[in-house]
């Protein structure tokens, strides 16, 4: 898989701990069509914010801290640039490397926007996790590991993905 998609970023975090499990590379997109309220990132929501990168770029940092567990994307909405993002999630894997993903949808709809958006499949069968929801203010805790809201749920996308195809073929 090869991209000359460049990425739109709102930012770079070399080192996270609260991104997702052990040490890893937070990498923030730019532009979020959500605007969730109370959102801690709303710097991210303008989609001519930011500044351009590319994937690269992102893995050549990424590939000098050995200490890294994973790749954690984030945002924005990273799935406003899936076909960028899943190029850098398959070459994070390469890199043994795991990939963590937060959206303001919901895995189900992700899911029935496969047909009209492919990418967002191509990108969920390249992350590992996903924090799946909109952040819902009244629904804030401080006590959720790598949630903001109680509604936001962390899927094993490979399971998660199984599941969803044996619900689909059970219904036809």
């Amino acid at each position: 898989m090869e991209t000359k998609t460049p990425l739109h970023l709102a930012g770079v975090v070399r080192e996270s701990i609260v991104d997702g499990p052990g040490i890893r590379m937070t990498v923030f997109v730019q532009g979020c069509p959500h605007h969730c309220k109370g959102c801690h990132n709303q710097h991210t929501w303008d989609f001519d914010g930011g500044y351009m990168s590319s994937v690269e770029r992102v893995l050549e940092e990424a590939a000098k801290d050995k200490l890294l567990k994973g790749v954690t994307l984030s945002g924005g909405e990273p799935f406003c640039q899936a076909e960028a993002l899943a190029v850098l999630a398959q070459q994070a894997h390469q890199m043994g490397l795991d990939v963590f993903c937060y959206t303001g949808y919901t895995f189900e709809q992700l899911y029935g926007m496969f047909d009209s958006h492919p990418e967002f499949r191509t990108l969920l069968e390249q992350c590992d996790w996903l924090v799946d929801g909109p952040f819902i203010e009244e629904e804030m805790s401080l006590m959720l590991h790598f949630r903001g809201s109680r509604n936001q749920r962390i899927l094993n996308v490979k399971e998660s993905l199984k599941a969803g195809c044996a619900v689909l073929s059970d219904i036809n």
